[in-house]
């Protein structure tokens, strides 16, 4: 057989059905921005009110978010990225090859819903920041209840469709960009609003120490009341909270496809990024930032939505981090979901795919209702998809070890895997179940479910021909797979080289980046510890916003500058 006739049935194929080529994996530092950008969202302004309304400790929550996102990195690190790394397939793909095309159209249809619904939440979150810039009224209802939110929701989605029709690469551009801002902008909140606690509950302007900080925290934010004026969630729920809240997506294996990408499996640990920011200090930010705006506004906390908070904290740059916050995780999930798409109309590609999930996206994201109810459409999610994470773990990582075979149910030609189908189904009785009898925290239901699920998949393959040798297949298997290699190598040799763009303008463009962000910080520090009394401190504060908006356009602008001018140059 030629080269042309090996090519074949692959140049027929889109990419996203392919693995990964080598010549488009990506170095840690792609991750490491995408994941901060991801998750830091704009849902961290209502997680970290929800931590308040749950009746968390300050103690609790400093410790118990700390070892449930170090234990979320773990999960990442240690599940995801080595099945990533080893197949370079997305779970949309790789399932097909373990469970069959039945059960795979099943899965990847409910995650375009979920994916699509998380996205139009965030579209949601980011239009509450322009409804608040415009005076548009809060939207309470279900249902959009002014014709000016809805064409904010169709601006809004709008980008984010924009930029996640344009793939993976386009996605960590965004994303890379977004990131150190959002870093610098969730800090600067905190330090900003800080006084306005500590001269609520100290009346002084900045905390002496350590002790004034538990002191304010106690009392002012996470009082270990919720509420119900009931005794809180303790530390093993704000734990399990912290490890939970991302199963989709490290459990539930969604993540092969950013993972696929990484060069290395070690890149698992780049979610760290997201989780010790995004999901630590911003939880902790924004539960200062909403504290302080309740007292400025003498509103409980839980009654403010992202708008009010980001405008209190940081001034016109509030708005802007809303709706970039709300956008770097939409715009991910909405390339999870044209993905997911993608597997079930195989013959389309994953930019037709991800306009029209976009188009469906765009059009729910105009109902506030699914931004009120994420937090247990995440939950629920997260316990949906485990059990397919499981399954796959089972076949990719512990079969070989037992002597079984991998792709057994492909090697029969089975349209759907009954024993994946199955445990699938039980997986989703067991966890659910014990949901319902309420035997443990709701938190860690995933942990049980996923390994109840491993071993039902595992003792129901052994049954249908998971035990069995098939050499003529594996074979036939490996050839495809070198096929595969010697093509992706031909596209290669035919792509330009990007060079390193080293001019002196450019690093001049970035050092005017850099030089924004550290100005934002230093005058964020200002308000916190340059003022003697609360004159001075409203003073620095509204200096702050002035200038602290002229910092973020003059960082995005030249941010945007150097990665344009990056590409520019190839041979």
């Amino acid at each position: 057989m030629n080269e042309t006739s090996d090519f074949q049935e692959f140049e027929k194929m889109h990419e996203e059905q392919l693995p990964v080529p080598k010549h488009k994996l990506h170095d840690w530092t792609h991750f490491a921005g995408l994941y901060a950008a991801e998750h830091v969202a704009a849902t961290e302004f209502v997680i970290g009110a929800t931590f308040v309304a749950l009746g968390a400790k300050t103690m609790d929550i400093i410790l118990g978010l700390l070892i449930g996102n170090i234990l979320a990195v773990l999960s990442w690190t240690l599940i995801t990225s080595p099945i990533a790394v080893d197949t370079r397939l997305s779970l949309y793909t790789y399932l097909n090859k373990i469970a069959g095309n039945s059960m795979s159209k099943l899965y990847n249809w409910a995650n375009v819903l979920i994916f699509t619904v998380i996205s139009a939440a965030m579209v949601t979150v980011s239009s509450t920041a322009v409804r608040f810039a415009f005076d548009i009224p809060a939207q309470l209802n279900w249902y959009p209840t002014n014709i000016w939110f809805v064409i904010i929701v169709l601006v809004v989605g709008a980008v984010v469709v924009s930029v996640a029709i344009y793939g993976f690469n386009a996605v960590t551009e965004f994303s890379g960009i977004c990131a150190p801002w959002l870093f610098v902008m969730f800090t600067s909140g905190a330090l900003v609003l800080m006084p306005a606690l500590s001269l609520d509950v100290l009346g002084k302007t900045l905390p002496s120490g350590w002790t004034d900080f538990l002191s304010i925290g106690n009392q002012s934010i996470w009082t270990g009341v919720d509420s119900n004026g009931q005794s809180g969630i303790g530390l093993l729920e704000v734990i399990g909270f912290g490890w939970a809240a991302n199963t989709i997506t490290h459990f539930g294996l969604i993540d092969m496809a950013l993972l696929r990408f990484a060069k290395k499996k070690s890149y698992g640990l780049a979610t760290s990024t997201g989780m010790l920011f995004g999901h630590y200090i911003a939880w902790i930010a924004a539960g200062i930032m909403g504290a302080g705006t309740a007292v400025i506004l003498g509103k409980a906390i839980v009654e403010l939505d992202p708008g009010d908070v980001a405008y209190y904290a940081l001034g016109w740059s509030g708005f802007v981090i809303v709706i970039v916050a709300g956008w770097t995780t939409a715009i991910t999930n909405l390339y999870r979901a044209g993905l997911a798409a993608q597997a079930i109309f195989s013959k389309l590609s994953l930019r037709k795919t991800t306009l029209a999930v976009g188009f469906s996206m765009v059009i729910i994201a105009c109902f506030p209702f699914v931004f009120s109810q994420i937090l247990p459409l995440l939950t629920y999610a997260g316990l949906i998809v485990v059990p397919v994470g499981a399954i796959v773990f089972a076949e990719h990582q512990i079969f070989p070890k037992i002597g079984y075979t991998r792709y057994w149910s492909k090697y029969q030609n089975y349209t759907h895997s009954l024993p994946a189908v199955a445990s699938w189904g039980l997986g989703l009785i067991f966890g659910f179940g014990l949901n319902m009898l309420d035997v443990m925290s709701f938190y860690y239901l995933f942990i049980p479910t996923w390994f109840f699920t491993i071993i039902v998949y595992t003792l129901l393959a052994s049954k249908y021909g998971a035990k069995e040798k098939y050499p003529e297949e594996e074979a036939k298997e490996l050839s495809q797979k070198e096929n595969i290699e010697r093509f992706q190598q031909k596209m290669a040799d035919a792509e330009p080289v990007f060079i390193k763009d080293s001019s002196v303008f450019s690093k001049v463009l970035k050092f005017i980046a850099l030089a924004s962000l550290g100005t934002t910080l230093i005058l964020a520090g200002i308000v916190l510890f340059g003022s003697a009394d609360e004159a001075a401190y409203i003073l620095n504060r509204e200096t702050f916003y002035t200038y602290g908006f002229v910092c973020t356009i003059l960082y995005f602008v030249t941010a945007y500058w150097v990665m344009k001018r990056g590409k520019m140059t190839t041979i």
